[in-house]
C-alpha cells in the first residue's frame, strides 16, 4: 500500500478529512533530513515524524524509509496481512497515523501531547488492522492480532528515561484499550457501536482518552 492509501485509509475509519496529501510531506531519503537534524538529533529508525515550530506556522516532515515502502508494495496488506508484512505495516501506519493526527489537530488549532500522538498510533494500528483482516475474511487471523501487537514489545534501552516511560505508558494504554475493544466486540469489521466508540475516542482531548480507558477496562 502506498502512503497516500494508508493516509485514506484511516481518514474513512475514523469519518475524517486530512487537507493536507502525505505525499507533499514525504521524504524517503534519510539524508535529506538533515536540515531537520542540525543539532544531532534524530533516530536511525524506518520511520519518523518531524515536527518545526516557527511563529504561527507548523513545518512537518513524514520520513518513511523507502525500502519498507518497497516491501509494502511487493506485500501488499490488502491481499494479505500476516507474519511476513504486519511489522512493515504497523511501522507504515504508525507514521501516517502521527503525520493525520498532528494535521488533523492543528487545522483545529489543537495541541497534542507526545503521550496522545503515541496511544492513538497503537490504537490505529489494531483497528486498521482488524479492518484490513475482516476484509480479507481473516478471522482466525484477526483473533490473534492482539498478541501479535501487544505480546512481548520491546523498547529500544538506549532512550532517554522520560522518552522511554512515554512509550510505555502509550503502549500500556492503548494495549488496554484494544484488549477492552476486543473482548467487547471480538469479531468483525469495525462497525456499530465499536465504530463510533473509535471515532469519538480519536477526536478526543488526551484526559479524555485517559479516563475513556480506565472506564471501559474497569468496566470489563
Amino acid at each position: 500500500m502506498e502512503p497516500r492509501e494508508l493516509q485514506c485509509l484511516l481518514g474513512a475509519l475514523y469519518g475524517i478529512e486530512v487537507a493536507a496529501d502525505v505525499r507533499d510531506f514525504l521524504v524517503t531519503d534519510r539524508r535529506a533530513l538533515a536540515p531537520w537534524q542540525a543539532d544531532g538529533t534524530g533516530r536511525d529508525a524506518p520511520e519518523e515524524l518531524l515536527i518545526e515550530e516557527g511563529g504561527q506556522e507548523l513545518g512537518v516532515a513524514l520520513y518513511l524509509d523507502a525500502a519498507l515502502l518497497q516491501r509494502l508494495s511487493t506485500l501488499e496488506p490488502r491481499d494479505l496481512l500476516c507474519g511476513r508484512n504486519l511489522a512493515d505495516y504497523c511501522t507504515a501506519i504508525e507514521g501516517i497515523s502521527h503525520f493525520n493526527y498532528v494535521a488533523w489537530n492543528a487545522a483545529r488549532e489543537c495541541q497534542v501531547t507526545l503521550l496522545e500522538l503515541e496511544m492513538q498510533a497503537e490504537v490505529d494500528k489494531y483497528a486498521s488492522a482488524r479492518l484490513l483482516l475482516s476484509r480479507l475474511d481473516s478471522a482466525g487471523s484477526a483473533a490473534q492480532l492482539l498478541p501479535r501487537l501487544f505480546a512481548g514489545a520491546a523498547f529500544d534501552p538506549a532512550l532517554a528515561p522520560a522518552t522511554l516511560r512515554r512509550y510505555e505508558d502509550a503502549w500500556g494504554l492503548a494495549a488496554r484499550y484494544c484488549l477492552s475493544l476486543q473482548s467487547r466486540y471480538p469479531a468483525g469489521a469495525p462497525a456499530g457501536a465499536m465504530l463510533r466508540e473509535l471515532r469519538q475516542f480519536f477526536r478526543a482531548p488526551r484526559p479524555a482518552k485517559v479516563s475513556h480507558i480506565h472506564a471501559v477496562v474497569l468496566a470489563s
